[in-house]
């Protein structure tokens, strides 16, 4: 098990990796439709985005949890 102080880091890590699946595959699709090697370029373009997405996401996260609190009320 991962100690659980890596939770945050883990966390970004797991979702960068899943939206930027998600969307590099929508973008994949959109630009070349479905050809041949669809899967592997669908997968080159995801890693690629994954490169940019896991570090925005560990420096993004925290701006957006103090801009979302800001915007909310504390639960009565």
């Amino acid at each position: 098990m991962i100690p659980q102080r890596f939770a945050p880091v883990l966390f970004g890590f797991i979702l960068s990796g899943l939206m930027s699946l998600i969307v590099a595959g929508i973008a994949t699709w959109r630009a070349l439709g479905l050809v041949d090697d669809f899967v592997g370029l669908w997968l080159i373009a995801w890693v690629n985005a994954w490169l940019v997405a896991f570090p925005a996401v560990l420096i993004v996260a925290p701006i957006t949890r103090r801009l979302v609190a800001r915007i909310t009320e504390p639960a009565t």
